[in-house]
């Protein structure tokens, strides 16, 4: 169901093809034993997964490691049988218990764990701290600037390889989609920084390997990328979408998941594609777009949240973002333009695929943290409500 606050062309796009529109179509009654299905096969499988190219043990350092993506690297390279040192400015717990998460399993992972307290904008600090330390590997998971990395390839002159963060947001804006590894970037977009980065590893010499998420979703997610769709369906709100709404995206989960003993690990994740990355001679100075299989258009993201929280059908109010000012507040959490990019080159040279649809991530995140009443913003309805405003008035 929608309906439009002001008249706009509705184009269409042939050579594209668009996820179900109708919320039935995304099969939401198999979707909870589906899931359930898959987290029990995975429990059963799980003495069989490998998913480090890696087989020795490495000293490993995560620049950060405390928020989101770094929480399930960290545990996950531990379980690897990997010495794992996160570096953080020592604001948040190092480690925290997580939802399902058992105490035997917490108690294993805080045991081993360790820490590195300091500020990664002081590079005499990072000098001398991480060349005492001697780390064979670094995974660059919260860096945004060039110059926050020099001190780090400084410090360690052994160092066996840097796994960076990069973004899918370096590309530069194209008509042809989607984005692959080789596409044109942008040196003035807002990720620039992570641009330049990845030119100054190129350039030291150094084994370096390069992440480019599109949206990343999961518990725990600090955007509100599905926290903001979930604010509103469970407030029983029509959920504003700029202009048509078949503007398309692509997320990719991080996929961890609960299971009766403990989190277990997805193989197919953003998780264990930073993990298949280390020691790959394959994934040697080369950069991996990763998200998720399908893209997917506003309207469509928005009914397959209502699908994985079990809400009815979301009423989708269509406004033009011209006609309104919201200041400094975001109306929306996705770019308003299609974005999305081709993750063929890691699924041809790492093996890497992700595992489950887009709904059943959705699940996966909504049960795992939104549904059990925790998420990280407040809701937050004003500038919905400047628009919902306008609409009662022109309707």
């Amino acid at each position: 169901m929608a309906r439009m606050v002001s008249l706009q062309q509705q184009a269409t796009h042939p050579g594209f093809s668009l996820l179900t529109s109708s919320l039935s179509d995304f099969n939401g009654a198999r979707l909870h034993s589906q899931l359930q299905f898959k987290r029990k096969m995975g429990l059963q499988n799980r003495g069989a997964l490998q998913v480090s190219a890696s087989n020795s043990s490495k000293n490993i350092l995560i620049m950060g490691g405390t928020r989101f993506i770094g929480i399930f690297l960290s545990r996950l390279l531990v379980k690897e049988g990997h010495q794992v040192t996160l570096f953080t400015r020592g604001k948040a717990p190092i480690a925290q218990q997580l939802p399902g998460e058992s105490d035997q399993d917490f108690a294993d992972f805080s045991s081993k764990i360790l820490h590195l307290k300091g500020d990664r904008k002081d590079s005499d600090f990072v000098k001398t701290s991480l060349s005492a330390k001697g780390f064979d590997v670094v995974y660059d998971i919260n860096g945004r600037e060039a110059v926050e990395v020099e001190p780090i390839i400084e410090a360690l002159p052994n160092l066996e390889q840097f796994i960076y963060c990069s973004s899918a947001g370096v590309y530069l804006k194209s008509d042809l989609l989607p984005h692959s590894e080789v596409d044109a970037v942008d040196p003035k977009s807002r990720h620039k920084g992570k641009l330049e980065t990845e030119s100054f590893l190129e350039s030291t010499g150094v084994n370096w390997t390069s992440i480019r998420p599109v949206y990343i979703y999961g518990p725990l997610n600090y955007n509100p990328v599905e926290e903001w769709f979930f604010h509103r369906l469970k407030a029983g709100r029509p959920i504003p979408i700029p202009n048509s709404g078949i503007q398309m995206t692509q997320l990719g989960h991080v996929k961890f998941y609960e299971t009766n003993d403990s989190w277990l690990v997805n193989i197919q994740d953003l998780a264990t594609a930073f993990v298949t990355v280390l020691g790959n001679e394959k994934a040697s100075k080369e950069v991996f777009n990763i998200s998720g299989e399908k893209y997917v258009t506003f309207d469509g993201l928005a009914r397959a949240c209502a699908k994985a929280g079990g809400f009815p059908e979301p009423e989708l109010v269509h406004y033009n973002p011209k006609e309104y000012d919201f200041g400094k507040k975001k109306a929306f959490p996705f770019r308003d333009q299609h974005f999305f990019a081709s993750i063929d080159k890691a699924k041809h040279v790492l093996g890497w695929k992700p595992e489950f649809d887009l709904v059943e991530g959705l699940t996966d995140s909504y049960e795992l943290d939104f549904g059990r009443g925790t998420f990280r913003k407040e809701a937050d309805f004003s500038t919905d409500d400047i628009i919902l405003g306008k609409s009662l008035v022109t309707a």
